[in-house]
């Protein structure tokens, strides 16, 4: 089969490789489509525990090609989603039913070979079917899932006022889920341009604000939040990856809310917040990482209609258009990119 491999960090190649081992519980998948996120280019630069020689990508959709002798409800060409994680279910962390820390975590696309390649190889309870959606936009169901995951950790009340930084993929699908589960007035702020107008295409918010490029109109348009909003929000998302936009998320966050930390950021990032603000206020600042068991979730949402993806993946590419896609995705030409096979 053909593969996108990675010799070390920023060293790629397309390569031909065996088909993976099929092990008793696994499933081997024909890949038609695997997802691009930020991960993947903090995997690129080799800074996000990956471990080469590696194959990428972590949202791989395709049909049932074989399966092992313990595997069982799948047939041969059944379409699907595969969640990239295994899980030791004997660690500290497994057996207080803490498994998103299972000292074992092991992340296909991460750590061992992933979807970009023709071939891929998951446990098969870790293998999902769905019907309704296109390959690309099923895509999505990994990055869903963690948004289901979000809305967990957050648990929001009825009728929350919610703001949320960033027009990216799963903030995006976070804010249609938070709608639909106790946000009454949702808020999305991002630049403007093609990721907002995306935004209001999928009726992802309530209101929208834009911020301008230019970085000193951009603050006084914050000023302008802050002002129109002086007792804050029940709920902020940080869902840019920026440091200095976390930082000033927290001013946003009403006495007794939620700060979210939500996006991607570097190793190197360090935040300054005000302890005895969040001690005096009471601000709860929780993390949302990856997901945990929700793929049924996002399926469900997903494939029923209740999320809107129409046109978040807006560009595909070809194995031997990797070079083309990272250049997309840091130079923010696309909106969600996806590696598609034929």
């Amino acid at each position: 089969m053909r593969a996108l491999e990675y010799s070390e960090a920023r060293k790629f190649n397309i390569v031909e490789k065996a088909l993976p081992k099929i092990r008793e519980h696994d499933v081997l998948i024909k890949v038609k489509a695997s997802g691009v996120c930020g991960t993947d280019l903090h995997i690129h630069d080799g800074e996000f525990g990956d471990q080469f020689p590696l194959v990428p990508g972590h949202e791989t959709v395709g049909v049932v090609a074989a399966f092992g002798n313990e595997v069982q409800g799948f047939t041969v060409g059944d379409r699907v989603v595969a969640d990239n994680s295994e899980l030791c279910g004997h660690c500290y962390y497994c057996r207080q039913g803490k498994e998103l820390f299972c000292d074992n975590f092991i992340a296909h696309g991460v750590m061992i070979d992933g979807g970009f390649a023709e071939y891929a190889t998951y446990p098969g309870n870790r293998v999902f079917k769905f019907k309704n959606l296109s390959d690309v936009d099923a895509t999505l169901l990994e990055p869903a899932a963690c948004a289901a995951h979000g809305l967990d950790k957050i648990a929001p009340q009825m009728g929350s006022r919610v703001l949320l930084f960033g027009a990216g993929p799963t903030g995006l699908m976070l804010a249609q889920l938070l709608r639909q589960n106790g946000a009454c007035h949702m808020v999305i702020a991002a630049p403007g341009g093609w990721k907002m107008d995306l935004a209001k295409s999928l009726d992802a918010a309530d209101e929208y604000v834009e911020f301008p490029r230019e970085a000193q109109a951009a603050a006084v348009r914050m000023e302008m939040l802050r002002a129109d909003n002086p007792y804050g929000f029940d709920i902020v998302v940080e869902a840019t990856g920026g440091a200095k936009m976390l930082e000033n998320a927290i001013h946003f966050v009403t006495k007794g809310g939620k700060l979210v930390v939500y996006g991607v950021y570097g190793d190197k990032d360090h935040v300054s917040l005000s302890p005895n603000m969040i001690f005096k206020e009471e601000i709860n600042v929780l993390g949302s990482f990856s997901q945990t068991y929700k793929f049924p979730a996002a399926i469900n949402y997903l494939d029923g209609k209740r999320i809107r993806v129409d046109g978040i993946v807006n560009k595909t590419f070809k194995l031997e258009e990797w070079q083309a896609c990272l250049d997309a995705m840091r130079n923010k030409s696309v909106v969600k990119a996806a590696i598609v096979f034929n």
